[in-house]
């Protein structure tokens, strides 16, 4: 990113406006592609204890702290600078959490029930659909929610999961 801001700054210096204009579009790509990394790698966080919650049928506080600041992060992150739009639409969540199960299954198979199932053995055992719904649920309150609301609100959530009513 440095070269293409010494690039930018050239392109200006010399008044090469079209040449300016194309580094700043790709400099706001990549800056985009940065933001939409850091909002998978919090949603496969969410997804594994997701699976973990399905299989273990529990809810432990480090899990449902690690699903509720993953939430929250996804919030911070997916609010663009204008605060009136966002990087991912409230619609277009499904794909992103499909791309992202299949790594949240390899990695909750490591963890889950102390890692004596196969991946293969936890894709036969998980409702996906029903993980699928509940991550778009919980997603779905960043958008209604501030940031200081949610922890309240996913709290309430988190209740109605497996174990969740002991959780508390």
């Amino acid at each position: 990113m440095n070269q293409e801001l010494i690039d930018l700054r050239n392109c200006i210096l010399e008044e090469r406006y079209a040449d300016a204009l194309a580094l700043v579009d790709e400099l706001e790509g990549m800056s985009r592609q940065a933001i939409l990394r850091n909002i998978q790698s919090f949603l496969l966080r969410m997804l594994i204890h997701l699976i973990k919650n399905q299989i273990e049928q529990r809810l432990t506080k480090s899990w449902a702290a690690s699903i509720r600041d993953s939430i929250r992060q996804i919030n911070k992150l997916n609010l663009q600078d204008n605060k009136t739009s966002y990087y991912v639409k409230q619609d277009e969540w499904e794909s992103m959490l499909e791309d992202e199960f299949e790594a949240g299954i390899r990695d909750a198979s490591v963890e889950a029930m102390n890692g004596v199932y196969s991946e293969e053995d936890l894709l036969e055992m998980v409702d996906r659909e029903q993980i699928i719904i509940t991550a778009k649920e919980l997603l779905d309150l960043t958008y209604k929610y501030s940031v200081r609301e949610l922890p309240g609100i996913i709290n309430e959530y988190l209740t109605q999961l497996p174990g969740g009513e002991n959780w508390k």
